[in-house]
């Protein structure tokens, strides 16, 4: 098909060839070319964070970057946390404190908060509440998905 562009990338560990138009955003791309929904559509201009993703190990809004920038890219989606064996020490926290509802924004706090703790394991509330300051929540009033990072990353530590 002409004007599509093929994207070499390595996402949640595995090499991923896709095809994408050269105007589709990574996060267009995971959700309808990859069929990797878990990643969320929120404002689709940067400002909540339903759709973070690690990206070679920063954290980005995946509405703001394009998909052909995926291009050679080690990516780190929600779906990318969970193993076999259980949930990631992050996912656990949260449902122990009750840290999500409606579940949109959960993902991208979720995803922002291991980008936080593999760089910070230490990190106390005041870095944690700076951390997630580009992901917001409707529903929840931020001090249980607070909790939930410190209680992960204390869990991460031992």
């Amino acid at each position: 098909m002409p004007g599509l562009v093929h994207v070499q990338t390595t996402i949640n560990g595995d090499e991923v060839n896709f095809l994408c138009e050269p105007r589709q955003s990574l996060l267009e791309c995971l959700r309808d070319v990859l069929g990797m929904t878990g990643s969320k559509e929120g404002c689709n201009d940067g400002n909540c964070g339903a759709c973070t993703v690690l990206f070679d190990g920063r954290i980005v809004d995946s509405c703001l970057v394009l998909g052909v920038e995926a291009q050679g890219k080690e990516i780190t989606t929600i779906e990318g946390l969970a193993t076999p064996e259980g949930l990631h020490p992050i996912q656990q926290a949260f449902l122990e404190n009750a840290a999500l509802q409606c579940g949109i924004c959960t993902p991208g706090f979720i995803v922002a908060s291991k980008g936080l703790l593999d760089n910070e394991p230490d990190a106390d509330e005041a870095r944690v509440r700076h951390w997630l300051a580009g992901n917001l929540c409707r529903c929840t009033g931020y001090d249980k998905i607070v909790r939930a990072v410190l209680d992960a990353g204390q869990q991460m530590r031992q």
